[in-house]
């Protein structure tokens, strides 16, 4: 039953986060202003204890959302071979684009100290 009470904070979060960013015209998308309400509520026990379990629940059976995907992949294998080598490079350098800007920052950042 705490799994439930927790997933409901997270959709209840989510929403405000969305109605928050929508209503007054904020910069950022819905659910990234209801992770901050959710990192604000998680300092209360009582949230704090109810998302622990929905989260136990959710990463126990998180194996189950990659089906989707793996049926996705599978339905669309003409496009893969197709354009395989041209996503596989697109991976391999935005995640090695990704991994550079992250360390610049982060030496960015202890510089600054």
């Amino acid at each position: 039953m705490n799994g439930l009470r927790g997933f409901a904070w997270l959709l209840a979060l989510q929403s405000c986060g969305e109605l928050l960013a929508h209503g007054l015209h904020l910069p950022f998308p819905g659910p990234v202003v209801g992770m901050v309400l959710l990192l604000a509520a998680l300092n209360f026990a009582i949230v704090r204890e109810q998302v622990a379990a929905c989260a136990e629940f959710l990463l126990a059976h998180l194996s189950l959302l990659f089906v989707p995907v793996g049926v996705g992949v599978m339905t669309h294998l003409g496009l893969l071979s197709a354009h395989g080598w041209r996503i596989l490079l697109v991976i391999v350098l935005s995640t090695w684009i990704g991994l550079a800007v992250t360390a610049l920052v982060l030496r960015a950042s202890w510089r600054g100290r």
